[in-house]
């Protein structure tokens, strides 16, 4: 087997232990670089800010029609002593094990691999960003300098390839209250009081008659100032629409909800949106899917495909015309848990499964 999975896993291990979450990648992008020049490529530092740089390799000649991309950053860790990478039987655990350094290192040894077996760069580009659980600030960099026609971006899906994607919005919802000694609280507008109200009858209405988006209360804030009624209070909100689903029809929806329950108020001041991002869905259909396609029974799996529920940087290759296939390590399940974890034969056949999409191509 051309692809090496003790030298995978020692790979997937340096990169977890690096930490290295949004804004602070500047660690893990010099290892990755320096173990690339190390396995005789010359990797491009596309930067996007500074001290925060894409690492990008191309194969020589004219730009390749697909780009195999996985983000290098992660979430913040909730407990910063126990981040680091280790293993318990085949469960592979450690920030960004599942999301998604498993999907970077099965990329790089995939690339590695084909690169050793043939003599050759390989025929697609690979594209390590920073910035992903975050603002996509890398992948938006990474789009102005390349244009592709195809994208597999390892987020983890169980390595089940998804040709759709949800769409999201990220919503800020706002209310204010009456300033005023705690011990008089009955007599004024409790800003989190009105707050929780408000997430109780969106959340009971969402359940009820929007089943199918899935709402996330992120983040719920007040005003800190000691034996007080509070009179503001923030929340962020997140909803998963699926691909069909309109995201300015949800958006009209959660206004007109939003007004209703806060009649006498701006309704500008109460809520506003500050991402939006409407889902997709491409047809299994053409030379690049069905390349992919002759590679699973050729590998003792069963060809099925299925939806990505969450926000990725595919969004904004599609946004930018390029057609993401989402494939990779892992799982949504497991991502961004305090024991975040993939298994170790995921990684492997993903490595694997890349590398024959290689030589496919």
């Amino acid at each position: 087997m051309a692809i090496k999975p003790e030298r995978l896993e020692a790979l997937l291990e340096s990169m977890v232990n690096i930490y290295s979450p949004t804004g602070k990648e500047l660690e893990v992008t010099q290892f990755v670089t320096q173990y690339l020049r190390n396995a005789g490529f010359r990797p491009e530092l596309l930067e996007v800010e500074t001290d925060r740089e894409n690492v990008v390799v191309m194969p020589p000649g004219e730009e390749p029609s697909v780009c195999f991309t996985g983000h290098l950053d992660t979430v913040a860790a909730s407990d910063y002593q126990n981040y680091e990478f280790y293993s318990e039987g085949e469960e592979l655990f450690g920030l960004g094990t599942s999301d998604m350094k498993g999907g970077c290192a099965a990329m790089i040894e995939a690339f590695q691999a084909y690169f050793e077996d043939t003599g050759e760069l390989p025929p697609a580009c690979l594209a390590l960003v920073v910035g992903e659980e975050e603002l996509g600030d890398g992948t938006e960099a990474l789009l102005e300098e390349y244009q592709f026609s195809w994208a597999v971006v390892g987020e983890p899906t169980s390595l089940i390839p998804c040709f759709e994607h949800y769409g999201y919005i990220e919503a800020k919802l706002t209310t204010r209250g009456t300033r005023m000694h705690a011990s008089q609280a009955a007599e004024g507008v409790n800003a989190v009081h009105a707050m929780l109200s408000a997430l109780l009858k969106l959340t009971d209405y969402l359940q009820s008659e929007r089943s199918d988006v899935i709402f996330n209360i992120r983040d719920v804030l007040s005003a800190r100032s000691g034996f007080v009624v509070p009179d503001y209070c923030e929340a962020w909100l997140d909803l998963h629409l699926p691909p069909q689903y309109p995201a300015g029809t949800m958006i009209y929806e959660v206004e007109e909800f939003v007004r209703a329950l806060f009649p006498n108020e701006d309704i500008e001041e109460l809520l506003s949106f500050v991402t939006i991002r409407s889902g997709y869905a491409l047809p299994e259909k053409g030379p690049f899917p069905e390349t992919l396609r002759r590679i699973y029974p050729a590998q003792g799996r069963e060809w099925r495909t299925s939806r990505f529920p969450s926000d990725s940087d595919a969004i904004i290759f599609w946004d930018h015309g390029v057609r993401p296939v989402i494939l990779g390590p892992g799982s949504l399940e497991k991502a961004h848990r305090e024991d975040e974890s993939v298994e170790r034969r995921q990684v492997v056949e993903a490595a694997l499964m890349y590398y024959d999409l290689l030589r496919a191509l």
